[in-house]
Order: structure tokens, then sequence, then C-alpha cells
């Protein structure tokens, strides 16, 4: 038997999949995140996003009617701005023109780094090409993360993980990554909530990074059957999720009734 659990002391949740799905909320989730403000927990949005700011995504979500604040929400594009400025490079920035703003004040002229979110519009051969030259010139390679896919209105759609692994397939080098499912990425997000991982859940709809990520870093991970679940993916992670579950709701009903 596992040693006992210590107490429930923060909740971090992935956003898109698992929240929203582009413009419309996963059915319940606004109410169930309600609910779960009335326990004592320290709640965490933790997400991948590479698509908007910090600033876009919270309008979006407020627009969603979901209470959330600023200071509450921890993106990939955070963690990505903070190495940048400790390795103190000039980067090639392969984002969207929406997620910019989170990069306001980072010089970026004779780049020397190179970053990818994901970014379809740069994803073209010469900007490749060029990402690819300044890596072989000695420039770290810095993924945001290496999703392989997420999930649109019309279905899944190709994340920056492919374009990151060609670029690390053509130059022989490694990425650095910094979103999920890094551990790394987990304990900044906790950072300042004042608790261990074991005394942490993550709530997410994909396995490996949301909950496989969040198990690697010592916390217990909820998988959650919207957003670009798959069926089986559960199988797809040892260990195995902690609990699969329908959806956001169903997760904030186990957690408010099993976990404290």
């Amino acid at each position: 038997r596992m040693a006992a659990r210590r107490a429930l002391k923060a909740v971090l949740v992935d956003l898109s999949g698992t929240l929203h799905i582009e413009d419309s909320a996963v059915p319940g989730a606004q109410e169930a995140l309600k609910r779960l403000r009335s326990a004592p927990v320290t709640i965490r949005f933790v997400t991948n996003t590479t698509k908007e700011c910090k600033r876009d995504l919270l309008e979006r979500l407020t627009k969603l009617g979901f209470d959330i604040a600023e200071n509450e929400i921890f993106t990939s594009l955070t963690a990505a701005r903070n190495l940048l400025e400790q390795k103190q490079v000039r980067p090639l920035l392969l984002v969207d023109d929406k997620a910019l703003p989170d990069f306001t004040g980072i010089a970026t002229d004779d780049p020397n780094a190179v970053v990818v979110g994901l970014a379809p519009e740069r994803f073209h051969y010469e900007m490749m090409n060029r990402a690819f030259q300044l890596i072989l010139d000695g420039a770290p390679l810095i993924a945001i993360h290496k999703a392989r896919y997420f999930k649109k209105k019309d279905g899944l759609a190709l994340g920056p993980g492919p374009f990151v692994t060609g670029l690390e397939y053509a130059t022989d080098t490694k990425a650095i990554v910094v979103g999920k499912p890094e551990k790394t990425f987990f304990l900044e997000a906790l950072h300042g909530a004042g608790c261990a991982p074991e005394e942490a859940i993550m709530i997410g709809d994909d396995c490996r990074d949301d909950v496989g990520g969040a198990q690697n870093a010592g916390m217990r991970g909820i998988l959650v059957r919207t957003g670009k679940y798959r069926p089986a993916d559960e199988d797809k992670i040892n260990p195995a999720p902690y609990l699969t579950c329908e959806n956001f709701p169903e997760a904030v009903e186990h957690i408010l009734e099993r976990l404290l």
C-alpha cells in the first residue's frame, strides 16, 4: 500500500480541452470551478497554449464566464520567457503574433537562440531553414512544448511537437522543453502555493503532458475524456492516471467528495 497521502492543498487545472475548446466552455465547467473555489485549496491554471498571450487568454475565459485571476494562470510562454531571461539570449521567435506580448522587452535582433511555439503561419520552408541554420551555428533550440496535436472545433490539429522534432532530427540536437510535461514546469507552477507536489493534483485532457507530467513530478493526475482525449489514452502512461473522469465537473466532484 502507498503511504497515506497528505491532505490536498492545490489543484492544477489545464485550460484548452479541459475547461474550454476554442470559444466554447465544457458544459458545467464554470459551475464546477465555483464549487472548487469553495474548498480550502489553491487553484492554478496551467497551460501549454502558445496561441495567445496571457491577457488574451484571460479575456477569452472571462467571456466564457470563468472567474479566473491573471496571477492564477501559469503558461508555458511565461516559463519560456523566464528561461530566455536566465540564458540572456536573443530569440528567433517562432510563435503566433498573438503570443508576442508575453515577450515584450526581450531583444530579438541578430538572434542566437530559436524558440518554437505553435505558429502555423511561420512553419514554412524559409523560416524553418533559418531556424535550422541558427541551430547549426550553436543556437539553443527551445521548445515551448512538444505536443503532438491539440483539439480544435473541427477535429485534431498538429501541435508544435512535429516541427520541433524535425529541427532536432535535422540538426542532431535536443531541444530544451519548457512546458508540460517537464517536471520543472509543474514545480514552477506550484511555486508560491506553499505545498509539496504530493499535496497537489492535476486535471487535464492530455494523458502524457498533463497527467503523466504531473505524476512524474510527484502529484496525482486526473484525466478527463474531453478535448484531445482519445479512447485508451489512459493505457499510454505508466503509472496509469490516478483517475479517469468524463469531464471537469466530475473530477471536481471526486476531489470534493474524496480528497478533502
